[in-house]
């Protein structure tokens, strides 16, 4: 049974910027579901139908890219940014990701934010992360947050119409989930969402924070999960293989983490527009066999069928969506 969560009296926040916006009314009247799968907790509209959703979706063969470098990959990135803010007027919203995969898109951004040269993209820009780990200071060095302000640098942070995080130290983090989900929903949903690839056991994979057997349904728009030992190795082996300098206090609180915190299935599907990059295939030769799945697995019509097809490996979800980008080095493609 699903309980009903009621925020309606958080009606100001704050961005990662401290400056405040105002969720709307009749965003914050529609209830929040709350659904327990075994230790997971993962939230919804309480008016929408799992079943009936999940049967609407097709299923696509997903095309990919590959392209000749990282770099290269960082440029398609900003190209998609920049062809969004020519599909519609006015503010986007966009899910950045976190870890290897869009890391020479942010190195791009950085350079970049220092002059005037993408001034009007970055003011019309709502940037949302997508997963975090918790409880964990906001200050950790290994918090996504923390590798976000190392690549993109201050002049990215100052330009931005808002930049909003999980706030993994928050007191009550069910709440604060319940509060960026609703952040997201305000400013009209997302416009454009960065995901990678992250290999599982047996050739799954998870997106965003995704776990397989988690029990994320089509209509989840965020969930709290248990971490793993797994998960934590391959957060922090993946920060560190991207740069990032870890004191010891950092990840000894890292390795302390009881939970994810993650943007669900729902989000992926209502985003108007995907693109997954894949760079690391070489440092994280799992994902070869990850990415075959993902493109070779034949998704059921059977409603039943295709949820435990996606609890099992959650990287299938990008394989419903209508508007889907893959851009991949050789290296994932190879035996």
């Amino acid at each position: 049974m699903l309980a009903y969560l009621d925020w309606s009296n958080q009606s100001d926040h704050k961005d990662w910027s401290g400056r405040n916006f105002h969720i709307v009314s009749a965003i914050r009247q529609q209830k929040i579901g709350r659904r327990t799968a075994g230790a997971n907790v993962w939230l919804s509209r309480a008016d929408e139908a799992n079943a009936e959703t999940l049967s609407q979706l097709e299923s696509r063969t997903l095309s990919y890219e590959v392209l000749e470098s990282e770099d290269a990959v960082g440029r398609e990135m900003l190209a998609e940014i920049e062809a969004a803010s020519r599909s519609k007027e006015g503010p986007l919203v966009v899910i950045i990701l976190g870890g290897r995969g869009a890391q020479a898109l942010h190195r791009i951004i950085g350079e970049l934010a220092k002059t005037d040269q993408i001034d009007s993209l970055l003011g019309r820009l709502h940037v949302f992360t997508q997963d975090a780990l918790a409880p964990l200071r906001m200050d950790n060095g290994l918090s996504f947050v923390r590798d976000f302000e190392r690549l993109l640098g201050p002049d990215f942070f100052r330009k931005v119409l808002s930049f909003n995080s999980i706030k993994t130290d928050a007191a009550e983090l069910e709440g604060e989930l319940v509060r960026y989900v609703e952040q997201l929903d305000a400013l009209g949903g997302i416009d454009l969402f960065f995901l990678g690839l992250g290999p599982e056991a047996g050739g799954a994979s998870h997106l965003a924070y995704i776990k397989p057997g988690s029990g994320a349904k089509v209509n989840d728009l965020a969930g709290i999960i248990p971490i793993s030992e797994s998960i934590l190795e391959h957060h922090i082996t993946k920060f560190k293989a991207g740069g990032t300098v870890v004191s010891e206090v950092d990840e000894a609180e890292c390795r302390s983490a009881k939970q994810i915190l993650t943007l669900g299935p729902a989000a992926i599907i209502k985003a108007r527009r995907i693109v997954q990059s894949i760079v690391d295939a070489s440092t994280a030769p799992a994902k070869k066999e990850s990415y075959r799945q993902l493109l070779n697995t034949e998704i059921s019509s059977n409603v039943s069928e295709r949820e435990q097809q996606l609890d099992k490996n959650p990287g299938l979800w990008l394989r419903l969506h209508p508007n889907t980008r893959s851009l991949v080095l050789a290296d994932v493609l190879e035996n």
